[in-house]
């Protein structure tokens, strides 16, 4: 592999004989097990070696370069930019990320936590030396690291926020965060802004759901209105523990439009269960509020008799998220083919509640549902599901498809 080879030939130029088994072992551990990015995995096992044999890097030279003349990865370089947006960060081990600009272009940043170096403000402009160019997907980035060197200018970077190529989307297409988008949607729901930043959040919708949307402060545009549509282009997407959002900003354009949008509080997803979650199964509710009970303890109204009920809690994946979703009595009676009180009488009998969960956990892990329903928080409240049943003719293309892997 690439990297591989680039670490023993730099180890080697330094006169460090390395097996090649133990640097491809410590390089996948990092990669597969950790998650850890190749380029900075790749870092990691250079200096681990180097560490060890007590030898030091000699310092690498960086170069003064625009926006627009990063392309390549790889390359060090010195930047003076402006902070046109922050992201929430998208891993534990990114403590910021988003976009810098200057009169030539924009660029994507990530500065690691374990770097040690103090936040980026939104708005300001900075030098800043010894950044890393990275690649991903086609797109360029860079890496604020351990060796950057962070100064405020004194002067206001020249700057605008220039849109990578936006694509017309629904929200159900929405999948990952630092998308460039169009979207044409209703205002839902405005919220109160939740921070000085924000001048207005709420939610968007389509036929296919909703979003989340932010209005920056300093973006310059005009408010929404409640129960109007709207055609937006180059909405930002973000994403913030699984859920995903959208931003405007400076470069967004904002059209109201006349044309109806029926908004679709539900949500379609197809996919396999593969976990049921803790709380499922034969269940004692409270009789008052009809919350679950702990232990034969309602959290308001204290130790009481409760009333059985069934429900399973389960994730669901798509291939590309995990749904959490929350099927009722009724539906839960239909897809293990039985009765609630054959469920408390199958209890009964093994004195275990356990043997329902199993019996749901037997039925239900590994197959494939399409399940609809609204959202609240993290849970899609099932309204109907069913099983997925799959041709010969499916069967044969899931597997060529997977020995083409």
């Amino acid at each position: 592999m690439k990297d591989i080879e680039q670490i023993i030939s730099r180890l080697r130029e330094l006169g460090i004989d390395v097996s090649t088994g133990d640097v491809e072992n410590r390089y996948r551990l990092l990669v597969d097990r950790f998650q850890v990015p190749p380029r900075e995995a790749q870092r990691s096992v250079l200096n681990y070696y180097l560490k060890e044999k007590g030898i030091a890097l000699p310092a690498r030279k960086s170069e003064q370069v625009k926006i627009n003349q990063i392309r390549e990865p790889g390359r060090w370089v010195d930047l003076e930019a402006k902070v046109l947006s922050l992201f929430d960060s998208p891993s534990p081990a990114i403590s910021q990320a988003g976009i810098l600009g200057d009169e030539t272009g924009n660029i994507r940043f990530v500065k690691w936590a374990k770097s040690g170096q103090p936040d980026l403000v939104e708005g300001k402009s900075y030098l800043l030396r010894n950044l890393v160019t990275d690649e991903f997907q086609g797109r360029f980035s860079v890496k604020i690291n351990r060796s950057t060197e962070i100064s405020e200018l004194g002067r206001d970077i020249e700057s605008v926020m220039l849109p990578q190529s936006s694509a017309d989307y629904r929200v159900s297409d929405i999948r990952g965060p630092g998308q460039w988008i169009n979207l044409r949607a209703k205002v839902v729901q405005l919220w109160e802004p939740s921070s000085e930043s924000i001048q207005q959040q709420g939610l968007l919708g389509d036929e296919t759901g909703v979003v989340r949307f932010v209005k920056w402060a300093k973006s310059g545009q005009p408010d929404l209105v409640e129960g109007r549509s709207y055609l937006l282009r180059n909405l930002v997407t973000d994403e913030f523990q699984g859920r995903f959002s959208v931003k405007i900003n400076r470069s967004t354009v904002i059209e109201e439009t006349e044309e109806p949008i029926e908004v679709s509080l539900n949500r379609r997803i197809s996919g396999a269960i593969v976990d049921i979650q803790k709380g499922s199964g034969l269940i004692k509710r409270c009789p008052t509020c009809r919350r679950p009970l702990s232990k034969g303890i309602c959290a308001e109204h204290g130790k009481v008799e409760g009333v059985y009920d069934l429900r399973v809690k389960a994730a669901i994946d798509d291939g590309l998220i995990v749904q959490d979703i929350l099927i009722n009595r009724e539906r839960v009676e239909e897809l293990i083919g039985l009765t609630m009180d054959q469920a408390k009488e199958m209890a009964m009998e093994a004195l275990d509640h356990e043997v329902v969960l199993a019996l749901i956990e037997e039925k239900l892990i590994g197959r494939y549902f399409e399940v609809t329903g609204p959202v609240r928080d993290r849970y899609l409240l099932v309204d109907s599901i069913k099983e997925m049943a799959f041709s010969e003719d499916d069967l044969s293309l899931l597997v060529s498809r997977a020995e083409g892997l």
